[in-house]
């Protein structure tokens, strides 16, 4: 069962409008490393999970990313407050108003057109939210390391949201938020490693004779060497040459029914190519007797 705080958990001081500014924060209200995304993420997980620690964690932070959500969304719904109004009720000329919604070439105007200033479900291009975001397989090591991912990414996200604005409110209920991205990394990070053993993710073991082979696939200029393949870590296959094929010929088969054989055959016959023809063609006669 939800039950709602009418407060913020982190309050949120705008010192004045600016719809571009809004519309870059929807990067995280409704991008794939917003907060609507890691809420579902971590939810969808939590309903699944057998563990009753990580199933704990998992709750805690998918219903305090809904309030990250909410934060997210009064920020940009402040932004957006002086141009609803104007916009609402018609007090500029058309071609004021036009500029003050594009601003420094932003796309605020879609968001105040199409939504009314309110924060929209979509990225700051506009890209609406979608369930693709949500990468949960439903094993809890790789599921914690995705998730990991997630909050290292949204934590960029909002250092470059930090560094594209002056207002001293945004750039502290950002600050927060960034922060507890750092937060969420650690819990998850430590209830990863907390599984013994914790790698490789699933219970099949990798075939050993491939588990510690690094392939040169690139070769050429700008080779390196470093503990991603050296050979402390790994054998060391330095061409590509030689990198495959790892098993037989390398070629593919498959066993086929007689009935099956013959029709193959049938459709080889019937759609084979002429290699010793020269047909005319459309392109050929298009070009017609122009000469140079």
């Amino acid at each position: 069962m939800f039950a709602h705080n009418k407060r913020l958990q982190y309050t949120v001081r705008v010192a004045g409008g600016n719809p571009g500014l809004a519309n870059l924060l929807l990067e995280q209200f409704g991008g794939p490393q917003g907060e609507l995304a890691a809420a579902m993420r971590y939810f969808t997980q939590y309903v699944a999970e057998e563990d009753p620690g990580r199933k704990d964690m998992l709750i805690d932070i998918a219903t305090e990313e809904l309030s990250h959500l909410e934060v997210i969304g009064t920020l940009v719904a402040m932004l957006n407050k002086g141009a609803k109004g104007k916009l609402a009720e018609a007090v500029d000329q058309e071609a004021e108003m036009y500029r003050a919604l594009h601003g420094a070439g932003n796309d605020s105007h879609v968001t105040q057109v199409l939504y009314g200033g309110g924060p929209a479900l979509t990225n700051s291009g506009g890209q609406l939210w979608n369930a693709g975001y949500i990468d949960s397989i439903g094993d809890p090591s790789c599921d914690l390391r995705s998730n990991i991912a997630a909050e290292s990414r949204a934590k960029i996200i909002y250092e470059r949201l930090i560094n594209v604005t002056d207002d001293p409110g945004v750039k502290d209920a950002l600050t927060f938020l960034m922060t507890r991205e750092v937060s969420h990394q650690k819990s998850f990070e430590k209830a990863l490693y907390s599984m013994q053993p914790n790698f490789p993710p699933g219970k099949l073991p990798p075939d050993p004779r491939f588990a510690n082979t690094y392939f040169n696939m690139s070769e050429g200029e700008g080779d390196m060497r470093g503990p991603w393949n050296s050979d402390e870590n790994f054998e060391f296959v330095a061409t590509a040459a030689e990198a495959g094929p790892q098993d037989g010929d390398g070629m593919a088969s498959v066993k086929l029914a007689k009935d099956e054989v013959t029709a193959l055959q049938g459709l080889v016959a019937r759609t084979a190519s002429d290699p010793e023809s020269n047909p005319e063609t459309g392109a050929e006669l298009g070009a017609g007797n122009a000469t140079r």
